[in-house]
């Protein structure tokens, strides 16, 4: 029993961070971006990116881990709707954050060569922010729905 809450412990920090690191980012990646300061958005990309391959991917890596133990410890069936949602709903969440890495790395590069180049921040730049935002909202969806379905585990 000990083992199966300190397991279920470190699933719930990890969604906490995953879920923080991504609003936090969000919420500083679009104020900087509103500011329109390639120096300002380049500064803040980098520590976005920073935060993404130290918070997101290690607990991203950690979720799928930490649930199906969980799972097999508790005997919960893997066609349990609540659980083949939240797989599925995972699936979707992680497919649009790998791009979305890809994305802030692009925007900072263009952010920092506009700053060095003292230009504003370039078409290229604000395409991929407009990919990075469409990006964002259905795996933001995607977490609050799981944690909807993990509180709830509707049958």
């Amino acid at each position: 029993m000990m083992d199966y809450l300190a397991v279920k412990w470190l699933h719930i920090v990890a969604s906490t961070l995953l879920f923080g690191t991504g609003i936090g980012s969000a919420f500083y990646l679009l104020t900087a971006v509103v500011s329109r300061q390639p120096a300002y958005v380049a500064r803040i990309t980098r520590w976005v990116v920073r935060a993404d391959w130290i918070f997101t991917a290690t607990t991203a890596v950690a979720q799928p881990i930490t649930g199906a133990w969980m799972l097999r410890k508790a005997a919960w069936p893997l066609d349990a709707a609540w659980v083949t949602w939240s797989i599925a709903l995972y699936v979707v969440a992680m497919a649009c954050w790998i791009p979305v890495v890809w994305l802030q790395m692009r925007m900072r590069d263009l952010a920092g060569g506009a700053d060095r180049a003292s230009q504003p921040l370039p078409a290229a730049f604000w395409s991929c922010f407009r990919w990075w935002f469409a990006l964002g909202v259905p795996a933001l969806f995607a977490f609050l729905a799981i944690f909807w379905l993990m509180v709830a585990k509707p049958t």
